[in-house]
């Protein structure tokens, strides 16, 4: 009888053991959703209504709600009234965008949280969150540099790189524009704050993986106004819209 008590008692023990390590493996294989990564690091790839960037992202777990997050993105931002053109006075002439004075990009650094709504009850399901951040941010205004055609003292017609000057070249001399590193040493810097707030949903296969999609929007604030096109006013701030493909890791 003792000998089966032992015995009964020593597979309980090994039972308990393996059941434990299966639960080792299985939180150190990212497949149990209980487990709390208490860091998480993310890179987005982003779309928005006036242009593309990149987007790094870090977090750390307030609550097992709640994570603090700093971010860091670029990005390009183009006027919402651009449209390329494409001149008719040279064949390989590259397309240009009539009367935009600068090309802009935006470096943004930012620190807020982000709250779960709906956490997942199984892999199947999809995790609801939303983020608000705030930060300064700079932007780089680069002057757009044309080719433009115009008379020598000769009066023979000839080819020069010129800034563009809504007052002097139109679409009978803009040939098209010119390679960006013209009028690089020229970039003026509009610094401004920004803010934004976001959803995301997140449908990774694993507990220590981020697969998301997250939409938003962000206001952009210049104490300075910022000019991109010649016929419209300079923006004191700009909106915009994005949808994001975001991927990381969590880890402990």
């Amino acid at each position: 009888m003792r000998i089966r008590v032992i015995i009964l008692l020593i597979a309980v023990f090994f039972t308990q053991d393996l059941l434990s390590q299966g639960e080792q493996r299985t939180t150190e294989d990212g497949k149990s959703l209980n487990v709390l990564f208490r860091n998480e690091g993310t890179m987005g790839f982003f779309a928005h209504t006036r242009g593309f960037g990149l987007n790094y992202r870090r977090g750390w777990h307030v609550t097992g709600q709640r994570k603090r997050m700093i971010e860091i993105e670029g990005l390009n931002m183009r006027h919402s009234k651009e449209i390329k053109e494409k001149s008719n006075i040279r064949d390989n002439a590259k397309g240009f965008y009539y009367g935009k004075l600068n090309s802009v990009f935006l470096l943004r650094l930012g620190i807020g949280f982000q709250n779960v709504i709906y956490r997942r009850a199984d892999r199947k399901s999809v995790e609801i969150r939303c983020s608000y951040l705030v930060g300064p941010q700079l932007t780089f205004a680069k002057p757009i540099y044309l080719t433009i055609l115009k008379e020598n003292q000769f009066q023979q017609k000839d080819f020069v790189v010129e800034k563009y000057d809504p007052a002097m070249h139109d679409l009978s001399n803009i040939v098209g524009r010119a390679p960006f590193v013209n009028g690089i040493e020229r970039t003026k810097l509009y610094p401004g704050a920004y803010a934004k707030l976001a959803f995301s949903f997140e449908y990774a296969d694993y507990s220590n993986e981020v697969k998301a999609i997250e939409i938003g929007t962000v206001v952009d604030v210049y104490p300075i106004a910022l000019p991109i096109m010649a016929n419209y006013a300079k923006e004191n701030y700009i909106v915009t819209l994005y949808i994001s493909f975001v991927f990381g890791k969590k880890w402990f």
